[in-house]
């Protein structure tokens, strides 16, 4: 399961990625995590659009946030008969930009976090669905979980579980409310396994309040590096494009 991820791209070049007409001007994220406003793709009119919601889904019924669990992550394999996502599912997915996802690798009270990301460090959608939610005083709040599948071979060595990640030739099809559910789900499967990198990095990722470049750096050049889990493969070292690497801990006012 993926609850924390990142978006680090210049905002041009994810408008261009994802090819909405917005302008948005939004800071590099490293360590974005659960209840933050997040960016989303949607389509209305047969046209693209940016939009920002808040990760974590919550179904129209509910009465009260309080009373339903923080859903940042829906399986592929139920979302089409489970009531709380089934419309959703149906008439509102959506495509969640990213460049990179983090998972942890537990053994007993320790773990180690790990970066995932497309070798060429390129943009990438994550399958998700989205709902409008209404609170008792009438304000409404746009809501968003990403979808999961089992693991493909690269990340089953750490977790059972994977994103599915929309191929940009999918992409179209998967926003058209007009497919059927039948049709989107043959496109939930996990990413192949040369279509992503893992690599081993520190415990700063751990703490949200940590987001900034340190959060990418590789294990093995980390100023305070944890115990490794044992019998995975060493970490390659793989340098972003200085265009795409800068750093910055104020987040703005977007996010």
């Amino acid at each position: 399961m993926c609850g924390r991820y990142a978006l680090i791209a210049p905002p041009e070049a994810v408008r261009l990625a994802f090819g909405y007409p917005e302008s948005p001007n939004f800071p590099p994220r490293y360590n974005i995590a659960p209840t933050q406003p997040v960016p989303v793709v949607v389509a209305r009119d047969g046209q693209r659009h940016f939009v920002l919601m808040r990760w974590g889904f919550l179904p129209g019924w509910v009465k009260d946030m309080k009373d339903f669990p923080l859903v940042i992550n829906v399986r592929s394999e139920t979302v089409r008969e489970k009531p709380s996502f089934r419309a959703a599912f149906t008439r509102r997915r959506c495509l969640m930009p990213a460049d990179g996802f983090y998972e942890w690798h537990r053994m007993g009270k320790d773990s180690s976090a790990y970066l995932f990301r497309r070798p060429d460090c390129a943009p990438f959608a994550f399958a998700a669905i989205w709902e409008t939610w209404q609170s008792a005083d009438g304000s409404e709040l746009d809501t968003v979980a990403l979808l999961n599948s089992h693991a493909n071979g690269l990340m089953s060595a750490i977790h059972e579980r994977c994103p599915v990640l929309v191929q940009p030739k999918d992409a179209d099809r998967w926003l058209d409310p007009e497919t059927s559910a039948a049709e989107a789900a043959k496109m939930l499967q996990p990413p192949g396994d040369d279509e992503l990198e893992m690599i081993r990095i520190s415990s700063l990722v751990n703490k949200v309040a940590n987001d900034c470049a340190d959060v990418q750096v590789p294990w093995s050049q980390a100023k305070t590096a944890p115990q490794a889990a044992p019998g995975l493969p060493a970490a390659p070292v793989v340098k972003r494009k200085a265009a795409t690497a800068a750093s910055g801990t104020d987040q703005g006012s977007l996010f």
